[in-house]
């Protein structure tokens, strides 16, 4: 079930009262919510609930037998149990035509290759799962007792498909306290569900079809337009998966229930490590606390650190994708943070001995455009179909050989909707960089109501006119 088509809303509008007339205390709202989550999944393949039931049972029992093991060696064999089911799943569902593929053509073997449709959000259920056993086994957080609560914290339909990918420490306890039904948090669930289906129907579905046309078949494209539908891929995917991240928070808040924040405007970092300091935050922290530290962190010699930030990027590259094109946006990512760790004194001195000051507004936005630049270049191979595509187009994003004004309303998208679609960019761009730069000249604007207004006004008549409703899935419905 998607957030922005009909069947949910009509969804939403029976549960979300259906769920406050029942008792805030016991478990008839718990089940509810449960019977509603597992419901909301059902809808895409019915038979994969089966896998979420099974993944909930093995780490319910793990996290009990986590706390109740004598030993510390007891304790890392159940968790290692809970890993290798979770992974296990994961591999199985997403990897295994993938290694197939790659065996076959390195040793020209015969091996099928098997074609299984993935289970949406496999990689995000799971790892929230893993989460949990290990949060255990760190004597981080007690041991579930109640299935029907882990089981929820498992399937919450509001963010179990796409994430924010939540901690047990967050979601766990809020299912333990009743939850009373707050105008005030309806609202502000609202105005962030108004805003994530604005970006997402609005801007990100709306430039879909010109990103979808050039990376078909990117040989036929000039230069430029190579480069503009790289920009507006950029745009699609922020404005995709961020939309419905604050959709998800948004429809878990007016239900009474508080998700971590998964983005804080990535396009404004000044540098390739801020930047994923606000890119997808959930995923991010979990490669940090589950896998980084781990390895070593920045505990361990240099080199050694280098080789962890790389190993870190190229398994998070994997997680989005069986393809070696994610394994290369990846390593990109890895290699942009060693190179700025390694330059970083070098740039220090060097405008040290300038006279130009670290905070000075030029190197803050040369930082962010720079950035940027980075990002989008990494952002070619994560939306190309093959490697091989993803380095044409990178050598040839800069070749203005063959170009034509009008070869720009030959990628679908009308010079109407182009036109639009770009004033709607702007309009996003903007009220990020003043969220950024001036929170407390919102929190003032924001405060005085007919300013409010106007934005909920804009956003609604925005979606309503010039939004796509033609049901495409959100990107990250994929991972």
């Amino acid at each position: 079930m998607i957030f922005t088509t009909v069947h949910f809303i009509l969804f939403f509008a029976a549960v979300f009262p259906l769920l406050f007339m029942l008792p805030k205390r016991g478990p008839a709202r718990l089940w509810f919510l449960l019977i509603t989550s597992y419901y909301f999944y059902m809808c895409s393949v019915p038979w994969y609930i089966t896998v979420i039931i099974g993944i909930t049972l093995v780490d319910y029992a793990a996290g009990l037998l986590i706390e109740r093991a004598s030993t510390p060696a007891r304790k890392r064999a159940w968790l290692g149990l809970s890993i290798a089911t979770n992974f296990g799943v994961l591999v199985a569902f997403k990897y295994t035509g993938f290694m197939a593929e790659n065996i076959n053509a390195a040793f020209d073997a015969g091996f099928p290759v098997p074609h299984i449709v993935l289970p949406l959000g496999v990689s995000f259920h799971t790892f929230q799962a893993v989460s949990y056993t290990i949060e255990v086994c760190r004597g981080r957080v007690p041991a579930e007792r109640s299935l029907l609560r882990y089981a929820i914290y498992v399937a919450f339909f509001p963010q179990m498909v796409a994430g924010p990918i939540e901690r047990p420490h967050n979601l766990l306890p809020q299912l333990h306290a009743g939850r009373e039904l707050s105008f005030d948090r309806f609202r502000s669930g609202f105005v962030l569900v108004l805003w994530g289906a604005f970006k997402k129907l609005a801007v990100a579905d709306l430039v879909s079809p010109a990103v979808n046309t050039v990376y078909a078949a990117p040989q036929q494209f000039s230069g430029p337009l190579l480069a503009l539908a790289t920009f507006l891929f950029a745009v699609q995917i922020y404005c995709d998966f961020s939309g419905y991240t604050d959709i998800a928070i948004g429809v878990a808040r007016m239900m009474g229930f508080d998700l971590m924040t998964n983005f804080r405007q990535p396009y404004l970092a000044p540098s390739i490590g801020e930047f994923w300091r606000r890119w997808h935050i959930s995923l991010s922290t979990w490669f940090r606390d589950y896998l980084y530290i781990p390895l070593g962190g920045n505990r361990v010699g240099t080199a050694r650190r280098y080789a962890n930030i790389m190993i870190v990027f190229l398994v998070s590259g994997l997680w989005h994708g069986a393809n070696w094109t994610f394994a290369v946006w990846g390593g990109l990512h890895g290699a942009y943070m060693v190179i700025g760790s390694l330059t970083a004194g070098a740039r220090a001195r060097l405008w040290g001995s300038l006279g130009v000051r670290a905070d000075h507004p030029a190197l803050a936005l040369g930082g962010v455009l720079r950035t940027f630049a980075l990002v989008m270049l990494a952002w070619v191979f994560f939306r190309a179909a093959t490697v091989r595509d993803g380095v044409h187009i990178v050598r040839h994003m800069a070749d203005l050989r063959g170009f034509r004004v009008t070869d720009l309303f030959t990628l679908n998208l009308p010079r109407f909707e182009m036109a639009v679609a770009f004033t709607l960019i702007g309009a996003v761009a903007g009220a990020e960089f003043v969220m950024v730069r001036r929170p407390a000249a919102v929190m003032r604007a924001w405060s005085w109501r007919p300013a409010r207004w106007a934005c909920y006004t804009a956003c609604a008549l925005g979606t309503v006119f010039f939004g796509v409703f033609e049901g495409a899935e959100f990107i990250y419905f994929q991972f």
